[in-house]
C-alpha cells in the first residue's frame, strides 16, 4: 500500500462523489489513489457508463433530493466526520453564459441537496465544482450565497477559477472549483498551482486522422471551408449561427467541448466531426473508457464530465496539503 494515499490509521482515502456523471471526477481520484465509497447519479445513460467503468464501486441510482446523509453513509459504509471528500458538481446549465441566465433557474438551487448532504456526512473536504458563469454578472449574487451556505456548513471555502489546460488536459476549460475544509482541521483551503503548459491537440490525436468520425451535416459542411483555425462557424452564419461549430486549432488545445451541441467543434484537416476516441483524450479520459450510446450520448457525457486529469490534480493537492498535513498535526 502506497503510504502517501492512506490516513493516519492506515486506511485509504475516501471519497464520495455527487453527480457524478459518467466517471470524471471518479477517475481522477481513483488516479490520485483514494477509494470510492458510493456515486450517485440519475441519468441512466450515466449510470449504465459509470458502472462498466468503476464496477467496484457502488451507486446510488436516483434523485439526489430523496438521499439522506443516513442512507448516504449507509450505502458508502461510513459515519459522520469520517469521509476524507464530498466531492460534487451541481448541474450548472442555469449558471451557464451559453444560456438565459435566470437566477432563479431551477437547476441552480440542486446546490443547496449538495450542501445538505455536506452538512448531514461532516466530512473532512470538499470539493464543488461549477461553470465560471456563476461569478459572472448578476450570478455573482448566486455565486457569494453558494460560498456563504456552504461555510455555514462548518467549513472554510473558497474559490478559484481553473483552466484544465494547465493540469495535462490538452483541452482550454474554465470552472470554478470551490474546496472547502473542516473548521476543526483549522487548515486553509487552496488550490493547486498550474502544472503544465497548454498542450497542442494534434500531439495527442494527431495518431488517429485518418480513422475517421461523424461526418458534417449539410449546413456545416457549407462553412467548413470557410473556417481558418479556431474559427466557428458564426463568424460566416448570416443569423449568428454555429457558434459551437469550431474547426480546431492542431497547434493549441481544443476548446471546450460543450454538451448537446448539434454542430460541434470539427477537425482541422478533415470536413468532420471529432470521434468517440479523439473526443475522449482531448478530456483525458483513455481512449479505451467506456461510453454507452451513439456519438451524442458520448459528447454529453464528456461535456458534462469534469477532465479526469483536472480532478487529479486536484485530488492530489488536498492529499499533499491538506489530508496529510493534518495527519501530520
Amino acid at each position: 500500500m502506497n503510504v502517501q494515499n492512506v490516513d493516519s490509521n492506515g486506511n485509504n482515502l475516501t471519497v464520495i462523489s455527487t453527480f457524478a456523471g459518467c466517471g470524471g471526477s471518479s477517475l481522477g481520484y481513483k488516479l490520485a489513489g483514494y477509494k470510492e465509497l458510493l456515486a450517485v447519479e440519475w441519468d441512466n445513460n450515466a449510470v449504465e457508463t459509470f458502472k462498466l467503468n468503476f464496477p467496484d464501486v457502488p451507486v446510488y441510482h436516483g434523485d439526489i433530493t430523496k438521499l439522506t446523509g443516513k442512507e448516504c453513509m449507509r450505502l458508502a459504509g461510513t459515519k459522520i466526520g469520517e469521509l476524507d471528500v464530498l466531492d460534487g458538481s451541481p448541474p450548472c446549465q442555469g449558471f451557464s453564459t451559453a444560456g438565459k441566465r435566470k437566477f432563479d433557474d431551477p437547476r441552480n438551487s440542486l446546490f443547496k441537496e449538495y450542501a445538505r448532504i455536506l452538512k448531514e456526512l461532516q466530512p473532512k473536504v470538499f470539493v464543488m465544482e461549477n461553470v465560471t458563469g456563476m461569478i459572472k454578472g448578476v450570478m455573482k449574487q448566486a455565486y457569494l450565497q453558494i460560498i456563504k451556505t456552504l461555510r455555514e456548513c462548518g467549513y472554510r471555502a473558497n474559490g478559484q477559477v481553473m483552466n484544465a489546460m494547465y493540469y495535462n488536459v490538452p483541452q482550454s476549460r474554465q470552472r470554478i472549483i470551490i474546496i472547502g475544509v473542516r473548521n476543526d482541521l483549522n487548515i486553509e483551503p487552496s488550490h493547486p498551482k498550474p502544472q503544465t503548459k497548454p498542450i497542442p491537440i494534434q500531439k495527442i490525436i494527431g495518431h488517429l486522422e485518418n480513422q475517421g468520425g461523424p461526418k458534417l451535416t449539410a449546413c456545416s459542411s457549407k462553412y467548413w471551408p470557410l473556417l481558418k483555425y479556431g474559427e466557428s462557424a458564426s463568424k460566416y452564419h448570416p443569423k449568428g449561427h454555429l457558434f459551437g461549430m469550431i474547426k480546431l486549432n492542431p497547434f493549441k488545445p481544443s476548446p471546450t467541448i460543450l454538451k448537446s451541441c448539434g454542430n460541434p467543434v470539427c477537425h482541422w484537416s478533415q470536413p468532420r466531426f471529432l470521434s468517440k476516441k479523439e473526443l475522449l483524450l482531448i478530456t483525458s479520459f483513455p481512449e479505451n473508457f467506456i461510453i454507452i450510446g451513439e456519438i451524442g450520448k458520448v459528447r454529453d457525457r464528456i461535456g458534462n464530465s469534469v477532465p479526469p486529469n483536472l480532478m487529479k490534480a486536484i485530488a492530489e493537492h488536498i492529499k499533499n496539503n491538506i489530508l496529510i498535513q493534518r495527519n501530520k498535526q
